[in-house]
Formats: structure tokens, C-alpha cells, sequence
């Protein structure tokens, strides 16, 4: 559907209509009167990119917005939540005596934009939906004739996706040890309830070599670029052997100073991605093989590093799907096949270390627009005014979802059934990470 052909909730409790499904009419009521203030946001994001770990801009946007956020004082905001630029913003009915334990509910937003690029993978929009949906949440909670139920909602603002991984720190530091669901949602090119995001290993290396003049006396020399180049067409003719689910790319960031010194020094940045954390050890070391090898060919010395966190696959959550899609459908959401699903290509995120510590869901949606992501055509897109119908639509789904894991018992229990099955098959299960 476009723009303007949302389809229409059942707005009565009449015709069997059960109380939930006017809650969740309520939260997306809730998200529409707030709608003009989330563009807002989003567009005050989108309109100053920053880089990883660098959203200073974009951090106190967020934290504004959920100080400012009527009624005054109703979130409680802490604006440099571990890291600089993150934060948490955390909303929960009032405490009832003796109430058991609440519920933590989770909506990450992320905000860093690529170098050169801006948002071309609208994280503006990600930020705005996080957003979104918390709001949606609490105002289907606060229309109750009664007292909610035991829950909190829990905002966190989360940097330096596409560079460093600051849901890892986040991780580390503990900020999602009492967590018991968390939602976000990532632009696209089509709506689905999960994309198989897989596990990515980043590396630097560098080749140390003997500078020379390269007319005069080049046999005094050890050729640092020869080293690099070496190990690029090492990989380029693994390729042969790799599984078709593996991918290696890289860069020789650094090949030498001048045409007439024999380069002394080299250096490459390699990523290398695979379908699952069991597998990317294997593809790792056939590729520091061969890094190695370039090294002893050409008598250079090498130093090879990992980057500070690896991204971890994202564990699949089926319950969590079902619920979401069908919610999707009611908002008239259209998802691709679950063949498309499972065959579809895909990147990595460090959302796949969330995946491993606490159930989620992190469905893509289309924005209005065919331009691929990381493009000059999707920064565009994501900051138009046509995105906004679809990443509203995407904050109610989510939002909608959430309100069936608060009050459907039975669903929680498969969700957390679902993690553990998967963490098993991971093998990762009681590993601690």
C-alpha cells in the first residue's frame, strides 16, 4: 500500500473484538498524534550526519525529545548511558505492592551515518522508530481502565552500528542483562519479518618490509606492496574454494610514499563475513593463511589484527516473526516469501550480539524507494517525506507486537523457547556470551 492507504483498524468492540486489539489500536492512534514530532526527529538526524561513536548531535536530538516528551517528566532519561553517546530512556506505570517482577521491554535506536554518505542506511529512520513505538506502547498502557501490568519500557539509544559495534560495549557493560525482549526495525528494499544478517570478522594487516631505492639498488629492498599485493590475489583465487555463503573483502589502504622507494610498509583492511559464528573461525583462518604466506614470499614481516568486536549472526526468533507479520498484515503490510527470506541477501550487525543475549525481533521495511542501501539514492529516500508513511506503519507493527508479548503469556514462553532452541544449535548455550 502507499502512502495514505494504511488499512484501517477496527475501531469498535463490537463484532467480538477483543480488548487487546483496541489497545492496539490505541498505540497506533498514539504514534499518529506524535507523528509530526518523530519526523522531526528523524529529520533533524538525518540532516546532520555523524559517524561512529561521534552522534553528538543526533544523541542530544534523542535526548531531548524524551525529556521534552508531554507529560513533563514522564520518562526517566539517563544521556550518556555507558557510552557518550548513547542513552536509556525508561517509562513503567506506577509500582503496585507486592506486583511481580516487571516486564523489560527494549526499543534500540541507532543514529551514525557513513562516511561520505551520510544516512544511506537510514538509521535516522531506525532512530525515529524506536522511538515510535515505545511511545505507542505507552499510550496503549496509560489508556487502561485499570492498573497496567507489570512492565517497563526501555529506550536505548545505541551508536556506532555500521563502525565499532556499540551495542557490544553496551553489551559488555551490562545494559542488557535485564532485558527481556527488544525490538528495533531496519530500512530496506521490502518488508521481512527477518533477513539471515551473518557473522563478520574484520581485520588489519600490515607488512613490514626494507625501504630501497628502486632504480639504483632494489635487490637492498624487501617490498612491503609486493607483500599486499600478494595476499589480495592469494584470496582472490581462494574464492575458487570458498562455500558460496562465505564473502572476503578488503582494501590495501597503504601500497608505499613514492614510485622510486621500494615501499617498506603495507597495509590492508579485510572483512570477512560467513553464515554463522561456528563457521567464521574456518573462513578466518584460511584467510590469515594466506596473509602469511604473502609474508614468507616476500620476506616481509607481518602483524596481523582482529577489529575490537566481531558481529555475531542474528538468531532468528519464529514466535516473535508470526507475531510481528501478523500484525504487519492488519496494518496492510505486504512481506516478501519466506523462500525470498532465507535466500535474500544480506549484511552483518551487531544487533547478532544482541541475539545471543536476549530474544529480538529486527524486521527490514521498505521505505518508498528501490535505491539500494549505502547509496547517495537511499540517503535521499531515507530522508523524504514519503519514508515517513513507512517507517510509522513499521513503529505500529512493532508496537502492536509488543503489546501481544505483554499480554499473551503463552507467547513469551515460545519466545524464550525459541532462544534457547537457537542459542543450542549455536552451541552457545551457557557460554556466558
Amino acid at each position: 500500500m502507499r502512502p495514505g492507504e494504511e488499512q484501517p483498524m477496527v475501531r469498535s468492540a463490537c463484532d467480538g473484538v477483543s480488548e487487546l486489539e483496541l489497545l492496539k489500536l490505541r498505540a497506533a492512534e498514539r504514534i499518529d498524534e506524535a507523528a509530526e514530532r518523530l519526523g522531526a526527529l528523524s529529520r533533524a538526524i538525518w540532516s546532520e550526519p555523524e559517524l561512529a561513536y561521534e552522534e553528538h548531535r543526533a544523541h542530544g536530538v534523542l535526548t531531548r525529545f524524551f525529556q521534552c516528551e508531554p507529560p513533563a517528566a514522564s520518562w526517566t532519561v539517563q544521556p550518556h548511558y555507558q557510552l557518550a553517546t548513547a542513552f536509556r530512556a525508561e517509562w513503567g506505570p506506577p509500582a503496585v505492592p507486592a506486583a511481580p517482577r516487571p516486564l523489560h521491554l527494549g526499543f534500540l535506536c541507532e543514529y551514525d551515518a557513513l562516511p561520505g554518505l551520510g544516512h544511506a542506511c537510514g538509521h535516522n529512520l531506525i532512530a525515529e522508530i524506536g522511538a515510535a513505538a515505545a511511545l505507542g506502547v505507552k499510550g496503549a498502557l496509560e489508556g487502561l481502565p485499570g492498573p497496567p501490568p507489570p512492565v517497563k519500557i526501555i529506550v536505548l539509544g545505541t551508536p556506532a552500528e555500521e563502525d565499532g559495534g556499540g551495542k557490544i560495549d553496551l553489551i559488555e557493560a551490562g545494559a542488557f542483562k535485564n532485558l527481556d525482549v527488544v525490538f528495533m526495525a531496519h530500512p530496506s528494499q521490502e518488508n521481512a519479518a527477518y533477513l539471515p544478517d551473518v557473522a563478520e570478522h574484520d581485520v588489519t594487516v600490515k607488512y613490514y618490509g626494507k625501504a630501497s631505492h628502486a632504480a639504483a639498488y632494489p635487490w637492498e629492498g624487501v617490498n612491503a606492496l609486493d607483500a599486499a599485493v600478494l595476499a589480495y590475489n592469494n584470496l582472490s583465487v581462494l574464492r575458487q574454494q570458498m562455500k558460496p555463503t562465505w564473502r572476503v573483502h578488503g582494501i590495501i589502504k597503504n601500497g608505499g610514499v613514492k614510485p622510486n622507494i621500494i615501499p617498506s610498509y603495507s597495509e590492508l583492511i579485510y572483512y570477512f563475513r560467513a553464515p554463522s559464528m561456528r563457521e567464521l573461525p574456518v573462513l578466518t583462518k584460511k584467510a590469515e593463511d594466506c596473509f602469511r604466506a604473502a609474508a614468507l614470499a616476500t620476506g616481509c614481516t607481518v602483524e596481523i589484527k582482529g577489529g575490537a568486536h566481531d558481529y555475531y549472526n542474528v538468531l532468528p526468533n519464529k514466535s516473535l516473526w508470526k507475531a510481528y507479520v501478523e500484525n504487519g498484515e492488519k496494518l496492510g503490510i505486504e512481506f516478501i516469501s519466506e523462500d525470498a527470506v532465507l535466500n535474500g541477501s544480506s549484511g552483518s550487525t551487531d544487533f547478532g550480539n544482541v541475539s545471543f543475549v536476549v530474544p529480538g525481533i529486527h524486521p527490514y521495511f521498505y521505505i518508498g524507494s528501490d535505491a539500494l542501501n549505502h547509496t547517495e539514492q537511499y540517503t535521499e529516500a531515507a530522508g523524504s517525506q514519503e519514508a515517513q508513511f513507512y517507517t510509522l506503519r513499521t513503529a505500529k507493527a512493532l508496537a502492536m507486537t509488543a503489546l501481544d508479548v505483554i499480554f499473551k503469556p503463552e507467547l513469551l514462553e515460545r519466545i524464550r523457547e525459541d532462544f534457547k532452541l537457537k542459542l543450542q544449535e549455536e552451541e552457545f548455550l551457557n557460554k556466558g556470551k
